[in-house]
């Protein structure tokens, strides 16, 4: 009906083999959507922290991500506000055991989800109760992979996982698509994985997305000054390829501004 808000987007971007992109991947929605005027939330889960590194946050400062899990601090003290959006810091790992542990951040994502369009999070290389929690509180899924074997794999051991969580705790999940990463084309190697590829979202009622993401330095020095590389280097193939990725989330809502 007319004037009812949209929905708040709560995307998870989630393998549990690391290096496969992830954060940049996170890193490039935030500043992407961000930019293009809606209101983000960056949540970093993985104990590494690379989210908070990446757009030059102070890791050691303030509350975190497990200061909100654990009760010590409430939801809006733990939220940073950058020039690229809105972050939740990770910190290191803390064990939850209180019931119905799967929902700790969902219930706390929804005293502050309404203030944002999208709510992006970051998770960590291993399928632990913060992935779980990642997945309880999300709407959608994507599903990074580099175009190898091995991350293939991660992916299909991922599937069984969103089962359950769909079964047991959250029905509305769906898995927007997975997205190939380090790209090279002229690789045989990546276009038979792309059809594996397409085997394995046919499965999990998804897509792979049409954009795939090349290979390029820019996304590797990017963190090095504190950016995504969508700022970093706008023009480099990667961050236009990231566009991309940002489009299919934004949507018709938040068009990519014209530069002028």
């Amino acid at each position: 009906s007319k004037g009812e808000k949209p929905l708040t987007q709560i995307i998870t971007v989630t393998n549990q083999k690391g290096g496969v992109g992830k954060t940049t991947v996170v890193s490039a929605l935030v500043c992407g959507l961000h930019e293009r005027g809606a209101r983000v939330l960056g949540v970093d889960l993985d104990p590494q922290g690379n989210l908070g590194f990446t757009l030059c946050l102070d890791i050691g400062d303030g509350y975190t991500v497990y200061d909100v899990l654990k009760g010590s601090c409430a939801i809006e003290q733990a939220i940073a506000q950058t020039e690229y959006g809105d972050i939740l810091l990770s910190a290191a790992e803390v064990e939850f055991t209180a019931p119905r542990r799967e929902f700790m951040l969902s219930q706390q994502l929804d005293a502050v989800k309404d203030s944002y369009d999208f709510i992006i999070i970051d998770t960590p290389p291993s399928l632990n109760i913060l992935t779980i929690n990642a997945y309880v509180a999300s709407t959608g899924i994507i599903l990074p992979m580099e175009a190898e074997v091995l991350s293939l794999v991660g992916i299909s051991q991922i599937q069984d996982i969103i089962e359950t969580v769909q079964n047991s705790f959250n029905p509305n999940l769906k898995v927007l698509g997975i997205l190939l990463n380090k790209y090279n084309p002229r690789l045989t190697l990546s276009r038979d994985i792309l059809d594996l590829a397409e085997q394995v979202a046919e499965q999990l009622h998804s897509q792979v997305f049409p954009a795939r993401i090349r290979r390029s330095v820019s996304v590797a020095m990017a963190p090095a000054y504190g950016q995504s590389v969508l700022s970093y280097k706008p023009d480099a193939t990667s961050a236009r390829d990231l566009q991309k990725i940002v489009s299919a989330v934004a949507g018709d809502r938040f068009p990519r501004r014209k530069k002028r």
